[in-house]
């Protein structure tokens, strides 16, 4: 079952609406409400919103936490923090194919000698 999406109504909907709403004689208000699909809740928030700033205060707002300002540095951070990662990943690779040598030449019955020049 697929999960409702919440609605989001633009500046220009809601004010249209409202208008519609304050020129309803008695009575037709709520057949605005059922055409449009709205509660009265709905207007009344509008309503508030509307005193407060006019369509700044009407725009939708995004949900969730506020971004916090950038820190000096952050992202010089994360960049060095993602490339360690990943060379570990590398190194953890690089160890395993190794070990995988080593048992093939034990199992083979070849002695690995050491490179001239490499450090052990």
């Amino acid at each position: 079952m697929p999960r409702a999406k919440r609605r989001r109504f633009s500046a220009e909907y809601k004010l249209k609406v409202l208008e519609q709403a304050d020129h309803c004689a008695p009575g037709e208000l709520g057949a605005l409400l059922r055409r449009e699909g709205l509660y009265s809740s709905h207007l009344t928030d509008w309503r508030r919103q509307r005193e407060a700033g006019a369509l700044k205060a009407l725009a939708p707002r995004q949900r969730g936490r506020k971004a916090k300002a950038p820190v000096p540095g952050q992202a010089r951070l994360l960049e060095l923090e993602r490339e360690n990662a990943q060379l570990r990943s590398r190194l953890a690779q690089a160890e395993t194919i190794i070990d995988v040598q080593k048992k093939v030449s034990s199992l083979l019955g070849v002695s690995l000698q050491p490179t001239p020049g490499a450090n052990n």
